[in-house]
């Protein structure tokens, strides 16, 4: 039964950036180390895939943390076309060891697939992801 307290988003937005083309996957990197932080303080862990092109995130916490991170990302201007696949309770943490797992894929139709899934589906496209990726945590 899904705790009342714990709460999860997963999403994908397309990023938008005005740096050379080698440059995304590093300032994405860092990006993902200082959201660590914030993130211990907020007691919220997940996971950030990207595909160079796409971000496809996931956040797990208390509902209204959640909500707030996601509200931050809504308002920033390195995503477009944000697209929340899934909102909604959660037994447990998928994440418990990252307050901010980071990956990179090279596939970048992989998470175009993902966009277009929506609900459970797209927590189990999501979940059929991780089996196969390398995370920094």
């Amino acid at each position: 039964m899904p705790s009342p307290d714990l709460h999860e988003i997963i999403y994908v937005s397309t990023y938008v950036s005005t740096l050379a083309d080698d440059a995304p996957v590093r300032v994405v990197a860092h990006s993902a180390m200082q959201s660590r932080s914030h993130n211990q303080q907020s007691d919220i862990t997940g996971l950030l895939v990207f595909d160079g092109l796409h971000f496809c995130q996931q956040h797990e916490g208390c509902a209204h943390k959640v909500a707030a991170v996601m509200a931050r990302i809504q308002g920033d201007p390195r995503h477009r076309n944000v697209e929340v696949l899934h909102q909604g309770p959660l037994d447990q943490r998928r994440f418990r060891r990252f307050r901010l797992g980071y990956t990179s894929v090279e596939d970048i139709e992989l998470l175009e697939r993902l966009q277009r899934l929506k609900g459970q589906a797209a927590v189990d496209g999501f979940a059929a992801l991780l089996s196969g990726l390398d995370v920094d945590g």
